[in-house]
């Protein structure tokens, strides 16, 4: 246990974290247009406004641990990824935009034309993340240099988008089954029958991305050929999926939406697992990759940063949870809503 391996843990339960957190938000602005009238659409807002902006302090967070932990991972992605990453904070941002300037005016067509703005980038921002990690899964062409050496077209390779769509679906499943949580009444009822299709668009896509990754990306089972115990972790997540409609049969929201968080934790070990060490593979030139060793900082700055995330993650952790249970329970719609 090293200071290398540290931080990629650090990183990995940052990027957890965000999953979790963000991975909601976005989901629950996919069904969007799914809620019929201002009223159900409010209330869809008002579930995710008073935590949507502290979740993404998750990925801010992230990106400062990847910039100083793997400086050398940080630059190539950026430039590497330049034109999708600045989708995404497009999308971000638009996203933030539609949901502050929604109920700034009471006209129909003003509201309905946020509404899809919000829904567009909601679905955009899931589909970019998992297409960033799809390529890094599926390996980007890099030098010895370490500079990317692919087009931003060669990014939308068909694995990628595979992986973006499968991203959508874990995003929706999880964000209807906590607007299910959040809400009462028709919007209730209406929510679960969305997780139910959302169960089914998942398994589909969870099962197709299995067997692709299997088939076109082989270094990812490698570990868990060499130590079938490890084997037991997609069994466990497995279990963990099928409990989340048992949980939601029995109106057991809460337990549901805890089942939805673990499943995509263990996604994220999954994936962790599978690439280690490396952080990003290259495919071509296996001897090009990025590893949590060639593209580290120092030692010293390591154990420097390791002693400010042992302060700040705290402050983070708790300021999360303080927010989620200043606003826990039900939505309701008043003068101060959305």
């Amino acid at each position: 246990m090293d200071l290398h391996l540290i931080w990629f843990i650090l990183v990995g339960i940052l990027l957890a974290g965000y999953a979790i957190l963000d991975g909601f938000d976005f989901g629950v602005g996919a069904l969007h247009l799914f809620a019929k009238g201002d009223e159900e659409r409010r209330m869809m807002l008002n579930s995710i406004g008073p935590v949507w902006d502290g979740n993404e302090v998750w990925l801010v967070t992230s990106g400062g641990a990847i910039f100083a932990a793997f400086p050398d991972v940080y630059a190539t992605l950026a430039s590497g990824f330049y034109l999708a990453v600045y989708l995404l904070i497009f999308s971000l941002i638009f996203r933030a935009i539609a949901i502050e300037f929604r109920s700034k005016q009471e006209a129909a067509w003003w509201r309905k034309t946020w509404d899809v703005a919000f829904c567009l980038a909601s679905i955009l921002c899931a589909i970019l993340f998992g297409v960033v990690i799809g390529n890094l899964i599926w390996g980007i062409p890099l030098g010895q240099d370490k500079e990317f050496q692919g087009t931003f077209l060669s990014l939308l390779n068909p694995y990628a988008l595979l992986t973006g769509m499968t991203v959508l679906s874990v995003c929706m499943m999880h964000g209807a089954i906590y607007v299910v949580m959040k809400t009462e009444g028709e919007l209730h009822d209406k929510a679960r029958r969305w997780v139910k299709n959302c169960i089914i668009f998942f398994v589909i896509m969870y099962v197709v991305q299995t067997m692709a990754t299997m088939l076109y990306a082989p270094h990812m089972v490698e570990r868990f050929k060499e130590n079938p115990l490890l084997f037991t972790v997609p069994l466990a997540q497995l279990l963990i999926i099928a409990n989340i409609p048992r949980e939601i049969y029995h109106k057991q929201d809460f337990l549901a939406f805890l089942s939805s968080c673990v499943a995509i934790v263990l996604f994220m070990f999954l994936f962790g697992f599978g690439i280690f060490p490396d952080m990003v593979y290259s495919n071509p030139g296996f001897e090009n990759s990025l590893t949590i060793y060639n593209a580290s900082s120092s030692p010293k700055t390591l154990g420097i940063m390791l002693i400010i995330a042992l302060i700040g993650m705290p402050i983070v952790i708790a300021y999360t949870i303080s927010i989620y249970w200043i606003f826990r329970g039900k939505v309701k719609i008043d003068k101060h809503s959305y």
